[in-house]
This record gives structure tokens, sequence and C-alpha cells, in this order.
């Protein structure tokens, strides 16, 4: 059952950023992930502003924590460090 990363971002330094732009991908690629929606326009209805909103799919949710505690995404998530605040869930989709 596929299973979906939901990141909130607000960018705070986006020279350090581009760091973890730089890595992540890899670490995504590596664990099949398909990017759903990636920081376009968006339209807050409820809750506090954030800046960046983004979707990814991946196989099962199995994949999606491999991907989150897997050696590359660290690197990736190290360069991001104080350049961003961040909020990550992983949540499990629904059957069919």
């Amino acid at each position: 059952m596929s299973a979906y990363w939901i990141a909130h971002v607000t960018v705070t330094d986006p020279d350090a950023y581009a760091g973890y732009q730089a890595l992540a991908p890899a670490a995504f690629a590596a664990h099949g992930a398909r990017f759903l929606a990636r920081g376009g326009p968006s339209e807050v209805l409820e809750g506090p502003e954030l800046d960046r909103h983004v979707v990814i799919e991946f196989p099962t949710l199995a994949d999606a924590r491999a991907c989150y505690d897997s050696a590359e995404y660290r690197a990736a998530r190290a360069r991001r460090e104080g350049a961003a605040t961040v909020h990550v869930v992983i949540v499990e989709g629904l059957p069919g």
C-alpha cells in the first residue's frame, strides 16, 4: 500500500538550503519516491501560513521510513540544519 510524506517547509536561508536540495534527490530516487506536489502555488484555508508544501508518494510505508532513515537523507538533513523550519509526516495511503 502506498505511503506519503507530507512536508511543510519554511526556508530561512536559501543558500544553505540549496545544499539539502543537491543531496535529497538521490535518497528519494533510491526509495521509489514520486513527487505529487512540490512547492507550487498554494492557499492556506486554516492554520498558520507556511511557505512550501511537498507531497511525496512511496511504494510502501516501509519505503518511506527507510528513505527518511537512510544515510543519504541523513546527509541531506544535515545540510538543511538551520536553513529551514520543517514539519514532515509520513502517512499510509488507503487501500485500492
